[in-house]
């Protein structure tokens, strides 16, 4: 892409969940200087944002997580700009210097959960995918309810790794791309069998007024150019 005429800029506004958000916030500075044009990206939890989508705010660039029919069902979205950005998985940190459980198969999280006095996440009520995926991985280990005392279930997944930093829980999860908090050490991503990665998915919203740079921002967010800034988080590209 080559640079614009200062004249052709666009402001082009972009809603994601707070899992894409350093990746995307890396991101742009490339993009504004490529093209000319300025990204203004609001971020919040993944069921929150999807919601503000679906009920008719126009954001140019709207990134949401699956399910994705509902959200095309509105007719806010243009369901041939569909783009998959990446996928990010669960991961599982510990306080800084603690030992590192197994995590390698899912019977192993399943030890680790039943050992762990005190495991903050966050919460899938409030909007969390992060949280609505482990509650998932829950219930596929078959431990829901032998856990329901143990949980700690706070607002967004930078405070559910703050939480473990202070030592209020001994595990922590939410997605790798959140977890950047000194006091914790990241054990890695939960087991595929158990967690499948969230993707999160990026379309031109219908009603755009600038539409052509929407789809630009869209195709530069998932170009190979990227990839290593989505695989720096422990993100997967999703092209």
């Amino acid at each position: 892409m080559l640079p614009m005429n200062v004249a052709l800029a666009a402001e082009i506004t972009l809603i994601a969940p707070g899992g894409i958000r350093d990746a995307i916030q890396k991101i742009i500075p490339e993009f504004e200087r490529k093209t000319g044009h300025r990204v203004k990206a609001t971020f919040g939890s993944g069921g929150g944002t999807k919601k503000q989508v679906m009920s008719g705010e126009l954001f140019d660039v709207p990134v949401v997580q699956p399910p994705l029919a509902p959200v095309i069902a509105t007719g806010h979205v243009m369901p041939a700009t569909e783009t998959t950005l990446a996928g990010v998985p669960v991961a599982v940190a510990v306080r800084k210097g603690a030992a590192k459980p197994d995590i390698s198969t899912p019977e192993a999280v399943k030890k680790m959960l039943l050992a762990a006095q005190r495991v903050s996440f966050p919460d899938g009520a409030r909007g969390a995918a992060a949280g609505v995926s482990f509650e998932e991985t829950l219930r596929k280990l078959g431990i829901a309810d032998a856990m329901q005392p143990r949980l700690l279930k706070v607002q967004g997944g930078a405070n559910a790794i703050a939480v473990l930093a202070r030592g209020e829980s001994d595990i922590g999860l939410t997605f790798l791309s959140e977890i950047h908090n000194d006091g914790v050490d990241i054990v890695g991503a939960l087991p595929r069998e158990i967690c499948t990665p969230t993707a999160l998915v990026g379309y031109v919203h219908t009603k755009s007024q600038v539409a052509e740079a929407a789809r630009a921002l869209l195709s530069f967010l998932a170009s190979p150019e990227v990839a290593d800034i989505y695989r720096s988080l422990g993100m997967v590209p999703g092209r």
